[in-house]
């Protein structure tokens, strides 16, 4: 919370609980009060001088007293009306002093602790207490010309008597009022404390469920990711081959029945690849940032290239460079990476030529899966395979292209970092081996 809302900041009202309290202290207090009054009138303690009639001592002492019962709900008009009525009691003498003292200790704090707006808080405060000191000025002045010749007779200190009693006075009531408005003060400022804490732990609440909410939702795009490669590249295999099956079926039975044969490969590879990820899925206590099934890594490009092969394509796949260990993330994208460029080859491209290309560079592994076929109908920016490339991609910090070749069909290059231990791994490799040199899979 900023200085700005802070000073903003306006405590709650009283709930309907705090005002019954009041009530009940309120009527607590005027109750005590009439006892204290009482008491003061049976042993004539009538310290301000002859007090007024009866009836007046009671309506004093209630006045000053019962405004407490709305000391929360309204507490500057009940400041007001608690300093009138205790410097108008004053003033006519009414005996009971000590309760109605201290109702003023209590609607000084309680304008101090609830009082809405600071600035007037402050001030009313400041004014009723310069006024009860300006009262007491009075007071003294008008007193000393009454105290009796031998009231000091047993004085024995250094400082003159009448000295020494105002400013024992000033220093009471100074630390009376001062109390008053310190404690007042701290209440409001720990119920603002209390508020921020509040507005804090609700803050952090709503940033968990948000991070509930993403965390979800990127495990949503994951599986759906991971689903679409697998089905949508096995399915995409078995279509051809089926295809392919079904144009030789009556002229060349061997073709057909190879086609069969890898169908069924093709086939229970899929189911394999689903079973193993939603095993991870389904594994409890699995961790939220590891990929959700080490289905491919880039050890099985290959693979992906001979199925290719088997559906028709004259496919080459060509590793330039030292070959390092990758990071199981980086391994598994490459291989998706390649794994969808290949899928879009078979569905979209009508193409007879693919050509997969692996580099090991000194900070990064490029991929580049370029083929001749036609680049109209091809998957645009809202492919979910594009989509799915560019998401893993962007999440290993590398870059991806996909689109025509100048020279005609279709080409998609990745680029992905690797981190400094496998980089200068790289890099030393490169020393000895030959810079551009394919190495055939």
């Amino acid at each position: 919370m900023t200085v700005a809302q802070r000073d903003e900041w306006r405590r709650p009202g009283p709930t309907p609980e705090q005002r019954r309290i009041d009530l009940w202290i309120g009527l607590g207090v005027t109750l005590l009060a009439l006892v204290s009054l009482t008491l003061a009138r049976s042993a004539g303690a009538f310290l301000l001088g002859p007090p007024p009639s009866g009836p007046e001592q009671l309506f004093w002492t209630v006045a000053v007293t019962l405004p407490l019962v709305w000391r929360r709900r309204w507490p500057a008009t009940t400041l007001l009306i608690v300093a009138v009525a205790f410097i108008a009691a004053q003033a006519r003498s009414a005996p009971e002093t000590q309760l109605s003292a201290w109702a003023l200790f209590g609607a000084l704090y309680a304008v101090g602790a609830w009082g809405p707006d600071r600035r007037l808080a402050r001030r009313l405060r400041i004014g009723v207490i310069a006024t009860m000191f300006a009262w007491l000025g009075v007071y003294y002045t008008v007193s000393v010309d009454h105290i009796p010749p031998g009231a000091f007779a047993d004085a024995v200190g250094p400082v003159p008597p009448v000295l020494a009693a105002m400013v024992s006075g000033v220093l009471v009531n100074g630390l009376f009022f001062g109390f008053a408005y310190f404690f007042g003060e701290t209440s409001w400022v720990a119920a603002r404390r209390e508020h921020e804490l509040r507005a804090q732990a609700e803050e952090l609440r709503r940033s968990q469920a948000e991070a509930r909410e993403r965390a979800v939702l990127g495990e949503r795009v994951r599986i759906a990711r991971e689903l679409h490669d697998v089905v949508a590249h096995h399915v995409s295999v078995m279509g051809v081959q089926a295809s392919a099956c079904r144009r030789v079926w009556d002229r060349d039975p061997g073709k057909a029945r190879a086609a069969l044969t890898a169908i069924e490969q093709t086939a229970r590879t899929a189911v394999d690849e689903l079973r193993r990820m939603l095993g991870v899925l389904r594994a409890p206590g699995s961790d939220a940032e590891a990929p959700p099934a080490a289905t491919g890594t880039v050890d099985r490009i290959d693979e992906l290239v001979e199925r290719a092969r088997s559906a028709g394509l004259a496919a080459t796949v060509g590793v330039y460079g030292a070959p390092v260990p990758l990071p199981a993330s980086v391994s598994q994208t490459a291989y998706r990476v390649v794994q969808e460029a290949v899928t879009n080859t078979l569905k979209h491209a009508e193409a007879d030529l693919l050509d997969v290309r692996i580099r090991y560079l000194a900070r990064e592994v490029e991929l580049d899966v370029s083929d001749n076929g036609r680049t109209g109908g091809r998957p645009g920016a809202e492919g979910l395979g594009l989509i799915g490339m560019r998401e893993r991609v962007a999440a290993q910090d590398g870059v991806l292209e996909a689109g025509p070749r100048p020279g005609g069909g279709w080409r998609v290059r990745a680029r992905l970092p690797l981190p400094p231990v496998t980089a200068t791994a790289t890099a030393t490799a490169g020393e000895t081996a030959s810079a551009g040199v394919g190495v055939p899979a």
